[in-house]
Parts: structure tokens; sequence; C-alpha cells
């Protein structure tokens, strides 16, 4: 049987990608923004997404969920799937409420499944679940696609989330190169106890990419790689 996953995106996680929760900033973030949606757009000739992020508790959310950034400031409206139905949930986990936003407005037809692994979860537990998914993606004839929501470090300036750490920039820069060169094995080498000192809480969703490529991919595009904010965002492709 041949590969039936279709691509690998990523993108960054951060609610001000909403112009609602944005307000007259909005317009700081249009580049960010686009680059997210072609990204989505890139993934609309799937099914199924299925989506990795990380926060402090494991879970999974199923394409029936409904969600709202009402707790980030504004009762943006969110649908994990076509047959998504219920009062949105506004205690959807962030990775979640992102890709059903992206979901949304670039791919309604396709259901989104999304995995979130606790940040302090080990290497091999996040390997381990990268691979099972992997072949979930590769266990049938249906196109589906594998879609990453996770920042980079969150202490890259004095006025980051996290202030500065000058351990993050060479953190950042070794994450930001092996996403360019489409590298899992550098990716998966991320230090756990030094990312979560300088924050970087996506390196537990870092590894679950990894993971799922037991070989590099065929081509790797970053169509977007800065810190507006003081957080590392990277948005782009790897095509297996």
């Amino acid at each position: 049987m041949t590969d039936v996953l279709t691509a690998a995106a990523f993108v960054p996680s951060p609610p001000l990608l909403v112009p609602e929760l944005n307000g007259l900033s909005a317009a700081e973030t249009d580049d960010l923004r686009a680059a997210i949606l072609d990204a989505g757009r890139s993934l609309s000739g799937t099914v199924e997404w299925i989506v990795v992020g990380a926060e402090q508790v494991e879970q999974t959310v199923p394409s029936t969920a409904c969600g709202t950034f009402s707790g980030f400031g504004a009762d943006v409206p969110v649908r994990l799937g076509p047959d998504a139905d219920g009062e949105p949930d506004p205690g959807l986990p962030l990775p979640a409420l992102v890709a059903g936003w992206i979901r949304d407005r670039t791919a309604p037809h396709v259901r989104v499944t999304t995995h979130v692994v606790a940040t302090d979860s080990d290497n091999s537990h996040c390997s381990e679940l990268g691979r099972s998914l992997r072949a979930r993606l590769d266990g049938d004839d249906l196109p589906r696609a594998l879609l990453v929501v996770a920042d980079g470090a969150a202490t890259l300036t004095a006025k980051a989330p996290g202030a500065y750490d000058p351990r993050s920039g060479d953190v950042e820069a070794a994450l930001a190169d092996a996403l360019a060169t489409g590298d899992p094995v550098a990716l998966g080498a991320l230090d756990a106890d030094l990312c979560s000192q300088i924050r970087l809480d996506g390196r537990a969703a870092w590894d679950v990419l990894a993971g799922a490529f037991p070989a590099p991919p065929r081509s790797a595009q970053v169509t977007y790689c800065a810190a507006p904010y003081g957080v590392g965002y990277h948005v782009g492709i790897w095509t297996p």
C-alpha cells in the first residue's frame, strides 16, 4: 500500500490570528494569517485532518465538537467537522480551536480530530504517538493530512510572554532549521528540559511530527518564520 498521508502542515497557535480578537491591530498579523490560511487550503483535498497540539492535559477532541474563542475575548464559533453540532464549548483546547478556525475558512468539508499531548511528555511517548498516527494516516486509501499546531520559544525578546531568555535564540534557530530542511531527527532532538525552561511549550507536538516521519520528507517548505511578539511562529508543509 502506498502512503496516503498527503502532507504534514504546521502552524502556530496564537489567538491573535483571529481578527475579532485583535481589534485595530489585526493588520499587524495579516502576513501570518495569510500564510496560515494558505496552509489550510493546501490540505483542502483531504477528508480528515489529524491535528496535534500540546497543552497541560493530554486529551482527544473529536470532529463532532464545536468550540468558541469566547474565553479569549470574542465569541467566534468554530466547528471541527461537517457533523459537528451542539452548543460551542469555550473550554476546547487552543490547538482544536485554531484548527477549527482554519477548517471553517479553508476546508469546511474536512473532519478534524485533535490529539493534545501533555507539554511535559517525554520524547519516547511523543515519538510513539507520532508513529501510531502515521500508521492510522496510512491505514487505508482515504486522503488525510497531519496538522501540527504549535509555537516556538516564548522568550525571544524582552516583551515576550515569558520575558527574554538568552538561551532561546539558539534553540529557536535549531527548530527553524529542522523545519526548513525537513530533518525529523534534529526536530526530535530538542532538549525537553531546556525547552520547558525557555517556554517552548510546543516541543511535545514537534516531537510527534518527528515521530510521524521515519524518513525525511520528500520536500519541506516554510512560508512564514518570524517572532513578531517575541514568540516563534512557523508555517509550512512537509510532503511525504
